[in-house]
């Protein structure tokens, strides 16, 4: 069993001893990699003799590894017996099919302390008392992976889960949590209704907030409305977060908040463009993650789908580890609307700046080979709020004309909220 703490301030060391770490790792990866993973044997067989030779500068020669070929061959991905197998969930299928992602003792235990790593950068310790508004069930890891975390920190963990508005905040008030894990939509929805309860949250206990499931930030690293009004509704530091099931790895912001410090002991992270060349530090692409030392279900050079960036300038709080940017969009979710290139998320943001908007969603369909349209769903609470000004409000912010239609709030949350996902669904891409 791999000795995770041996590594656990390699963060604050200099960046040559951060890159000789990092290669000595991930040659151990590739070489478990090669010899365990029936995929990989098949895949990259012929590289077996190499892995010694690879560095952080040739990696980039290795083959990518497709969420399409987990979805082909789940299983060949498995490197262990299933007897060694702890735990089995689903990734949640954004934009493509589920796929069954295995955990053994080891990879929980790998997650505690990619968690506690994540937790103490944004600043909690062991006296901290944490409510954790993210599901243990349904086959959903984040819930669990942040249990996990707290318990290796030493902290107190509240697992409400998905509980009702009103079970959370007597929570709140019983509990005097000094911090909340969860979606950021929820988290703002709470704080309002606690207000409107006559509970203040700004008065609360809580003093942080970590965000999962939605970007707090814009590409400039400013806040999103959501984030300034979390802030502001709750008297609280927020704290953006990024993970995904495959890849067994959060990357969370620091006190700082200036991105999401990676982790160098367990995670290699590259940012590729749509011919799979590696950007350099400051240049927006897909996500690459190898997430080191994994061992039920290893990968190599995983494509995540998610676009953002890589910035590698030292970081305030002392570290010197790369940080990720906010997620801009998902790579299959980018739209061309006359000429303009969106993804769903600028959408989000210039929706969320309206403050008479109350509830959206938005549609894309291909309107010529060239060009799609935009159609944006959605409610407002103010009459004077109509399609023209709202089409030329978001036209001001996106540099494109959507098209609005205005429709009863009630309606628009049957769309969005529904029992068979975890995260609010606001896009719906009928190109197909």
């Amino acid at each position: 069993m791999k000795d995770f703490y041996k590594y656990q301030s390699i963060a604050f060391e200099s960046k040559e001893a951060i890159e000789q770490a990092q290669t000595q790792l991930l040659q151990e990866h590739l070489q478990y990699c090669l010899s365990q993973s029936p995929f990989y044997k098949k895949f990259l067989g012929g590289l077996i003799k190499e892995a010694a030779k690879v560095n952080l500068v040739n990696f980039k020669d290795i083959p990518l590894t497709e969420k399409s070929f987990i979805e082909q061959d789940n299983d060949g991905f498995c490197a262990v017996n299933s007897e060694q197998i702890t735990d089995i969930v689903l990734s949640s299928g954004t934009t493509g099919q589920p796929i069954k992602i295995m955990y053994t003792g080891h990879d929980l235990k790998r997650l505690a302390y990619n968690e506690e790593k994540s937790f103490i950068g944004c600043g909690l310790t062991k006296k901290d008392v944490v409510l954790l508004t993210c599901t243990m069930d349904r086959c959903f890891i984040a819930g669990l992976a942040y249990f996990l975390g707290i318990i290796n920190l030493g902290a107190s963990a509240i697992r409400n889960g998905h509980g009702s508005l009103d079970s959370h905040k007597e929570v709140i008030g019983k509990m005097k949590p000094t911090a909340i894990v969860g979606v950021p939509s929820f988290i703002k929805k709470l704080g309002l209704y606690m207000k409107k309860e006559n509970k203040d949250p700004a008065a609360s206990t809580v003093e942080r907030i970590v965000c999962i499931g939605e970007p707090l930030r814009n590409e400039k690293m400013e806040l999103l409305n959501v984030g300034l009004e979390l802030e502001e509704v709750w008297n609280a530091k927020v704290y953006s977060t990024y993970a995904s099931s495959e890849t067994v790895t959060t990357f969370c912001e620091c006190e700082s908040q200036r991105g999401g410090h990676l982790h160098p002991d367990l995670a290699v992270v590259e940012i590729i463009d749509d011919q799979g060349n590696v950007l350099k530090d400051g240049a927006i692409g897909e996500v690459v993650v190898t997430p080191l030392g994994s061992e039920g279900m290893p990968l190599i050079r995983y494509k995540t789908g998610d676009i953002s960036f890589l910035m590698g300038e030292p970081c305030e709080c002392g570290r010197n580890s790369k940080r990720l940017g906010p997620i801009l969009g998902r790579k299959k979710q980018m739209m061309k609307v006359k000429g303009t290139t969106l993804y769903p998320q600028a959408v989000y943001a210039a929706l969320d700046s309206i403050k008479e908007v109350k509830e959206y969603y938005i549609e894309v369909a291909a309107e010529s080979d060239l060009s799609d349209n935009l159609i944006v769903h959605v409610s407002a609470d103010d009459l004077s709020c109509n399609v023209e000004s709202l089409e030329e409000r978001m036209q001001s912010c996106l540099r494109v004309k959507p098209t609005v239609i205005l429709e009863e709030e009630n309606i628009i949350k049957e769309m969005v909220y529904t029992q068979e996902s975890r995260k609010p669904i606001r896009f719906f891409d009928r190109r197909k």
